[in-house]
């Protein structure tokens, strides 16, 4: 079979139909287990699917995946390749959402879900600059007392792709983080590479060689490269903003 050139994962559009397309739960499990560093025994992907329409609007999480691990946590898997400056906000937001619609209203508040955010950012966020690794886990712990987290009912982690260089942990996640950043890294017959892996590579594989998929691939990574331009030009005004204004008061 002759294979096009790979989509890029990083791709909402393409993520989502790797990672949230149903038939595809034993791939997620891994990608999950890899990041949560536990054993997934069921994942059920939720959500609607996706329609062309979504793929020119930039509304928080249009593109997310929503899963149910174990059947008792929800989950949210997110994809972003703009730096907004207020993807932390954003998560937070996000994982309220989840939050309060995993109980009915009447219901006894210890019926309240845990729910899981996940960030995988092809950005390093400045917040995080100090920190000397690709993936992060954040919980709400007391200030001095770091050991003692308030609820294991909020999890939010991060993974900024382009660290992965610089901060390679020797961990199941590195080979996930590889992937997503470059699909041709897979050895399809080296029997040492992680099997879910070679099973996203051919999901990504028949994707990429179908027509219909490629063109809204496509179109999304087009409105993503505009959204990039948009975000690139207003920071390009700002700081000649800044240059002039200083020049002014000198």
């Amino acid at each position: 079979m002759l294979i096009a050139n790979l989509l890029k994962p990083t791709v909402d559009y393409v993520f989502k139909r790797i990672f949230g397309h149903e038939g595809n739960e034993q791939i997620t499990a891994n990608l999950l287990s890899s990041i949560l560093k536990q054993e997934i025994d069921d994942v059920e992907l939720t959500g609607s699917p996706i329609l062309e329409k979504d793929l020119l609007d930039d509304k928080v999480g249009i593109l997310d995946i929503k899963a149910k691990i174990n059947k008792n946590v929800t989950c949210d898997i997110e994809m972003q390749v703009v730096d907004q400056n207020n993807i932390e906000e954003r998560i937070l937001f996000y994982w309220g959402k989840l939050y309060t619609k995993t109980i009915i209203s009447g219901e006894n508040y210890k019926e309240l879900e845990k729910c899981i955010v996940i960030l995988f950012a092809d950005f390093e966020l400045d917040s995080l600059k100090g920190i000397p690794k690709y993936a992060t886990k954040w919980n709400i712990r007391e200030k001095d007392f770091v050991n003692y987290i308030l609820t294991d009912r909020l999890e939010i982690y991060i993974i900024e792709l382009p660290k992965i260089s610089s901060f390679n942990e020797n961990e199941s996640l590195d080979s996930w983080v590889k992937f997503i950043k470059n699909p041709e890294v897979v050895d399809m017959s080296d029997a040492n590479d992680n099997e879910a892996v070679k099973a996203a590579k051919k999901v990504l594989q028949d994707i990429s060689n179908d027509e219909k998929e490629r063109e809204l691939a496509e179109l999304r990574e087009k409105y993503i490269m505009d959204q990039k331009a948009i975000a690139s030009k207003g920071y390009d005004k700002g700081l000649e903003a800044g240059i002039q204004q200083e020049r002014y008061n000198n």
